[in-house]
């Protein structure tokens, strides 16, 4: 096994789950460009944005259960909180959570934007929201499970 010595310093320096970024900058990207040029009008975009945004919510779905799955698995020993897992709230560096979160938002904005030309956009966030919790899920942070006694009673 290689010690620190041995990895380049751009390896050392890279936060876990950085491909889970940038897959989720990509998709909000080409949604961006789809559904804002079929709002333009560019008539050649329109069955594109229409395909993008439902095969990207699709997709969505696809990870979003994967995530799930995934904080269930890990739930018999950490305590997940939705929070935590989706907005990453306490369990994700900053720089992971603007990042995917950044993401998230700009596709809400974009949705929001077009769909009154791109009325299937509005769909599309799951999957920034999804890639979230998926990132979440696999390398989040989260403490200890508590036991029945250590939780707050009502």
């Amino acid at each position: 096994m290689p010690d620190a010595g041995d990895v380049p310093e751009a390896e050392r320096s890279r936060l876990p789950g950085e491909r889970v970024v940038i897959v989720s900058w990509v998709t909000t990207v080409v949604f961006a460009v789809t559904a804002i040029g079929d709002r333009a009008g560019i008539d050649a975009l329109e069955l594109p944005a229409t395909v993008v945004a439902v095969g990207f919510f699709l997709v969505g779905m696809v990870v979003w259960g994967i995530a799930f799955v995934r904080a269930v698995g890990r739930s018999r020993h950490d305590e997940i909180t939705l929070s935590g897992l989706f907005f990453l709230q306490g369990t994700a560096p900053r720089p992971i959570q603007v990042q995917l979160l950044g993401s998230l938002a700009i596709a809400i904005v974009v949705a929001a934007a077009t769909a009154s030309e791109a009325p299937f956009g509005v769909m599309e966030p799951v999957l920034p929201l999804a890639l979230a919790g998926w990132w979440g899920a696999r390398y989040g942070e989260f403490g200890p499970r508590r036991t029945v006694d250590q939780r707050k009673r009502p």
